[in-house]
This record gives C-alpha cells, sequence and structure tokens, in this order.
C-alpha cells in the first residue's frame, strides 16, 4: 500500500488554536494508528522551538483517501493550517519493515 505524507504549515500566530486542539488531534492520530494507517507524525518547529506545522506520513489505497484524512484531522478542522500538501512518499532509509 502506498505512503502519502502531509506537509501543513500553520497560520502566522494560531499557536492558541493548535494548542486548544491538540487533544482531540491526538485522539484522531492515535486512532489511525490503532488501524494501522499511521506511520509517523510531529510537529515542525520554529526557531524558538515552538511548533508551526506538522508532518504526519500514512498508509491508504489511494492519495484521494489520504486527502479525506487530512481533512477529517481536527487541526484542518479548526483552521489551523495555512496550507496543506498531500504528496506520495516513498520511505528508503530507516524503514522499520525494511
Amino acid at each position: 500500500m502506498p505512503l502519502f505524507a502531509f506537509v501543513c504549515a500553520d497560520k502566522p500566530g494560531h499557536l492558541n488554536v493548535r494548542m486548544e486542539t491538540r487533544p482531540t488531534h491526538l485522539d484522531h492520530l492515535n486512532a489511525l494508528n490503532e488501524k494501522g494507517i499511521l506511520k509517523m507524525a510531529g510537529p515542525f518547529l520554529d526557531g524558538e522551538g515552538k511548533p508551526n506545522g506538522s508532518l504526519v506520513i500514512v498508509e491508504t489505497d489511494t492519495i484521494e483517501e489520504a486527502r479525506a484524512l487530512a481533512d477529517a484531522d481536527p487541526y484542518a478542522k479548526a483552521g489551523l493550517f495555512q496550507s496543506v500538501e498531500v504528496k506520495p512518499f516513498n520511505w528508503v532509509f530507516n524503514k522499520p519493515e525494511a
């Protein structure tokens, strides 16, 4: 099954939205993890070490399914992101199953 990366950039000045929405975002990612869909995830950090975006990698059959998962993320629903790119991803080095 193919992998897809969500490359998400936060809107400037929206750290409060991120922090307020974080518990439901983590619940969403935990549910994807339990289903075996989530492969890795974490925030991008600014120069001060504060989160300012996200990288999420999922395994789905199609890019349309991946986009639907990106749209369902509580961060996206809360309007946190300035942009979200969903891109096919090829995990070459340090892949756990390799």
